[in-house]
């Protein structure tokens, strides 16, 4: 009988194609420098893909428009995740350097104190639960 009804919810489950939807995910830019370019985005829930998500097989890696405002990411599934963006100013799609330094803003979420590097996942993230999540995200410009 539990049998029964285990694959009667499972087929239920299977009509209506819907995962349940987690709370939304927002940020706000503090510091941006101009208007240029366009701004990378990486939203990541594996420490070790943190801050280059580009191999992260659930990653959320996506490109929005640089302007200040709340700046919607989706939503997410209960769970820890950290941000890290590029504003990057040319357009050219990647973090352009020079000796190792950013030449282009870079910022995470949390707003971790920058010294060498990035910082770790266990700094820049959060955890996102029922409510809503707006991470206010202060950009950082080295050169």
């Amino acid at each position: 009988m539990k049998r029964v009804i285990g694959v009667a919810l499972l087929a239920m489950a299977g009509q209506t194609g819907a995962a349940p939807a987690g709370p939304p995910l927002s940020m706000t830019l503090d510091g941006l420098r101009s208007a240029k370019g366009q701004i990378l985005v990486c939203v990541t829930r594996t420490p070790a893909h943190f801050p280059d998500c580009t191999k992260d097989p659930d990653k959320r890696h996506f490109t929005v428009a640089a302007k200040s405002g709340p700046i919607p990411l989706g939503t997410l599934a209960p769970g820890d995740y950290a941000i890290a963006i590029i504003h990057d100013e040319n357009g050219n799609g990647k973090l352009d350097t020079f000796a190792g330094i950013p030449r282009e803003g870079v910022g995470f979420s949390r707003n971790p104190v920058l010294r060498f590097g990035a910082p770790s996942f266990k700094s820049a993230s959060f955890a996102v639960a029922g409510a809503p999540v707006e991470q206010a995200i202060k950009l950082k410009y080295f050169l």
